[in-house]
């Protein structure tokens, strides 16, 4: 029975589009025809020969390049360069298995490209992208491992730029480890079954390829694979999971630590707060199964209680569970419960820390939370107790020390208290203030003003999103005084 699967608008898709499908073609023994002989071409045929093809190049003359890779060593041992000197013909294109040109002119490349298509042969003219079927993508090469980045033609210099940040995460080492369990593989197959086991194995051999800058030493597959022996030995439903703590941060997904997002790319389960950014989940791994349990004020709400049952019964089942939370999971983040809970029930448990939005908020205004003129401390206090007034157990004498910044995470409905008690302790009305909802996100505002004005500023701010308030003469650096007081300024930025 067909089924027609009509698109909707009211959820989102689990994978963005895709401008063009990535694909890894094995090439090795194949006949690839190349027309021309200039360096673009001689640039494509030394990539194909990379890969174990056969290439022949079709051109009255060659360019430097060209003779050069005729003349030198081909680094795969199936390769092979040949040179015919002429142009190429349509029956040249016969079982090849890709073919590229490299046409001077549209009526050229048309010609090739249809000669191409007319017997079945995929096929890129250089440079042309109307007369492309595919399209070579920059390269970070650490075969076995190979990366491939594409801007559907559009920017070749930021595909490059990518590619170079790429090149400094992946270590030169990753080859030889990629090798190994290449070779691996099959006895690992044969001792675990696909599971938790299996996971969990590949999981610790990941850690360590990840943590060492040196290839791996001789006899390393040996003990790799007693290792898996000794984990036949133990029964699936014995196999215990684990639980990762992970800190999303503010929202910006490029404010990830790199340990976070292997955290992601592991992971089996994910529980993540309602705070977490969509473009934060998009780097977890697809097959994970991801559960929403977030905890909003004056929203339904999953009870802590229950977030903490459900991290221990799929631990048991043998997942690794990543309990995604906003911002950094040790502050303000009810990770200290959790923790406590996971250590009565024996699982395992990790942290990874996150940035907290107080110091994504100082570095998008530009502002040091303990610059040297201003302040010797930075304290970060919640703005409610659980009551939802402001919390009791606070020394406000000592918050109201005007050589401390101070913010206020979750202190949007209580700004008014806030302010007016700093006030009565002494710290002067003038002190300036800055209010910022959403930070790091596109749609992040923030207001200046001072403590005085402070109701002010939520007022034009509002609190329905996530809302810090950070005080201290710190924020005069940014801050315009016009005599006595700070004239409040609503900002709102849009980020591209």
């Amino acid at each position: 029975m067909d089924v027609l699967r009509q698109q909707r608008n009211d959820s989102p898709a689990r994978m963005e589009p895709l401008a063009k499908l990535p694909v890894f073609w094995a090439l090795e023994g194949k006949r690839v025809v190349v027309a021309g002989g200039t360096d673009a071409a001689a640039w494509k045929a030394e990539l194909l020969a990379a890969c174990g093809a056969h290439v022949e190049i079709f051109a009255e003359t060659l360019g430097d390049a060209c003779t050069a890779l005729l003349a030198g060593k081909l680094g795969h041992p199936s390769a092979s360069i040949c040179h015919h000197q002429r142009d190429w013909q349509e029956a040249d294109l016969d079982d090849a298995v890709l073919a590229i040109g490299d046409c001077d002119h549209d009526d050229e490349a048309r010609r090739f490209f249809d000669a191409a298509r007319a017997v079945g042969v995929p096929v890129n003219v250089i440079d042309k992208p109307d007369y492309c079927q595919f399209q070579f993508g920059s390269i970070v090469n650490r075969s076995p491992v190979v990366v491939s980045i594409s801007t559907d033609g559009a920017a070749p210099i930021l595909a490059q730029a990518i590619r170079r940040r790429i090149e400094t995460l992946l270590p030169q080492a990753l080859k030889g480890w990629a090798g190994l369990a290449q070779a691996l593989r099959d006895g690992i197959n044969e001792r675990l079954a696909p599971g938790p086991q299996r996971r969990a194995f590949w999981e610790k051999f990941v850690d360590r390829a990840f943590s060492s800058s040196d290839t791996p030493e001789e006899g390393v597959g040996g003990l790799l694979l007693e290792e898996a022996e000794r984990l036949r030995g133990v029964p699936a439903h014995m196999s215990r999971g684990r639980v990762t703590l992970v800190g999303a941060g503010p929202g910006d997904a490029e404010l990830l630590t790199l340990k976070a997002v292997r955290a992601l790319q592991a992971a089996d389960v994910i529980l993540f707060d309602d705070l977490v950014s969509a473009e934060v989940l998009e780097l977890a791994r697809r097959e994970a199964k991801r559960m929403l349990v977030g905890k909003r004020g004056g929203r339904t709400s999953c009870r802590q209680e229950d977030i903490n049952d459900m991290m221990v019964k799929l631990a048991k089942a043998g997942k690794h569970v990543v309990r995604l939370k906003s911002g950094d999971p040790m502050i303000f983040g009810r990770a200290g419960e959790e923790i406590a809970h996971l250590d009565r029930e024996g699982i395992p448990v990790d942290v990874v820390p996150g940035i907290t939005a107080a110091s994504a908020m100082a570095s998008r205004l530009g502002i040091s939370l303990t610059h040297r003129d201003h302040a010797q401390s930075v304290r970060f206090i919640t703005g409610h107790s659980r009551h939802g007034g402001l919390p009791d157990d606070v020394n406000w004498k000592s918050v109201a020390d005007p050589h401390t910044t101070t913010v206020f995470y979750m202190g949007g409905r209580t700004a008014a208290l806030i302010a007016e008690r700093l006030v009565a302790e002494g710290l002067a009305p003038s002190t300036p203030v800055m209010v910022m909802s959403d930070v790091s996100r596109d749609t992040q505002r923030h207001w200046r003003g001072s403590i005085a004005k402070l109701h002010e500023g939520i007022a034009v701010i509002g609190y329905e999103q996530p809302v810090l308030i950070a005080v201290g003469s710190a924020f005069a650096a940014r801050v315009v005084a016009d005599q006595d007081d700070i004239q409040p300024e609503l900002y709102l930025r849009r980020e591209a």
